[in-house]
């Protein structure tokens, strides 16, 4: 048999802590599932890695296995464990889809704990959804690595929130449950809306008379159109608050109207005339 080096398939060194060994057991656990991965021979690499993790993740058999590497082991050596090298459990023959080196070294009694139950692992998946439906929640039907799911969404999500479902991830081992999908959640631009936290803006266009004189118009918001008084010279770019009507939470979020004077067209002889009129009273 082969000697294999298990910090060579996680890409870490020799020294790294448990926490850098976990963390390279994740991602290329991630990258290499059968279930997610189209590159070749990904179930093997998903295998090695899976070895791999279980001689480094426990202390003990870490330390074994360091001892047996100092001896100037390489990746692709013959091994044949000797008799007196103490520490080593006997016996080969894959066993719960582990190799012979590591049953070698380890037993079967060594595979057969680490193969046991295990919860499957978290799945990180994204979702774009429209301003209306973070607004108001609700239902919607996604498509999560080609299985339709209804997904309830809170009212008041914001771009970056996670949906946790349960049960959704990978599948767990030996009877464990699966993990679950951690639903990242993202915002379609709006034709009008512009968010910003929980507040939201629009551009609101009004008409020069209304804007000298004052008048009463109808916004959009988020729950439908609401009046607003637009106060007398008021002018582009003046900003007004429709309180509470941002996106709901803890605190809603508000609503900014900003104004826009424009002048209509003039299409007919009689609203020409009425600009020259205009004019006129203004002296232009």
């Amino acid at each position: 048999m082969q000697f294999k080096d298990y910090y060579d398939t996680l890409g870490v060194k020799p020294d790294a802590s448990d926490a850098e060994i976990k963390a390279a057991f994740r991602k290329l656990a991630r990258k290499y599932h059968p279930d997610v991965s189209k590159e070749a021979g990904a179930e093997e690499k998903f295998k090695a890695v899976n070895e791999a993790y279980e001689a480094l993740r426990d202390a003990d058999k870490r330390r074994q296995y360091d001892t047996l590497r100092a001896r100037g082991y390489q990746p692709g050596d013959e091994f044949q464990p000797a008799p007196d090298f103490g520490g080593f459990g006997g016996g080969a023959g894959a066993n719960e889809g582990f190799s012979d080196f590591f049953e070698s070294l380890f037993g079967r009694s060594g595979a057969r704990a680490n193969a046991g139950p295990r919860r499957g692992q978290d799945l990180r998946a994204h979702a774009a959804i429209d301003l209306e439906t973070a607004y108001t929640g609700g239902t919607q039907r996604l498509d999560l690595n080609g299985e339709k799911l209804d997904v309830t969404i809170p009212a008041g999500i914001l771009p970056g929130q996670t949906i946790r479902l349960r049960g959704k991830g990978h599948p767990g081992r030996n009877g464990a449950p699966a993990g679950d999908v951690l639903l990242e959640i993202q915002l379609r631009p709006h034709p009008r809306f512009q968010l910003d936290g929980r507040d939201v803006t629009i551009r609101l266009p009004i008409t020069p008379w209304d804007a000298a004189l004052g008048a009463t118009v109808k916004v959009p918001t988020l729950a439908g159109d609401v009046d607003l008084k637009i106060p007398a010279g008021s002018d582009t770019g003046r900003k007004m608050r429709l309180k509470g009507r941002g996106l709901p939470g803890s605190e809603a979020g508000d609503q900014y109207v900003v104004l826009e004077v424009r002048a209509p067209a003039a299409h007919n002889v009689e609203q020409r005339e009425a600009y020259e009129r205009l004019r006129g009273a203004f002296g232009g």
